[in-house]
């Protein structure tokens, strides 16, 4: 199996939980992150991950969904709504309920598309939040 390239059936990505496909997506959306800055410049591994944090708290990923919200298909519009409506056990200190569940959102797409290996569309996804 290809770990880097997964192509999922349907009925295994439906297997997975809202919070699973999120845990996957996190990782999939702080790697794309990372690689990110790493490309940006020459940074130190402090500075690297200070500016991760800026990315991958939950206010800032809400903050980027709402560029790409309009650009989400309807089944992607289907998987984000219902990673939305999942029960968080817990929201930190730092992020409002809300934004912790559109985050958590967010990473339910990401861990999504990225079992279909969709890699284009993550891409695309990705470029539009960040662009200003």
């Amino acid at each position: 199996m290809d770990y880097f390239r997964l192509e999922t059936e349907k009925d295994e990505r439906d297997a997975l939980s809202n919070l699973g496909l999120a845990y996957l997506g996190d990782a999939v959306f702080e790697l794309m992150i990372r690689s990110y800055l790493c490309m940006q410049g020459k940074l130190t591994p402090g500075k690297l991950h200070k500016a991760a944090l800026d990315y991958v708290s939950a206010p800032a990923q809400a903050a980027m969904v709402e560029r790409i919200l309009p650009l989400l298909t309807e089944e992607e519009t289907e998987v984000f709504r219902r990673g939305r409506n999942t029960k968080p056990h817990s929201v930190p200190k730092a992020a409002k309920r809300g934004e912790y569940q559109t985050a958590t959102a967010l990473e339910a797409l990401f861990g999504w598309l990225y079992l279909q290996a969709r890699t284009e569309r993550l891409n695309e996804l990705f470029a539009a939040m960040l662009s200003a």
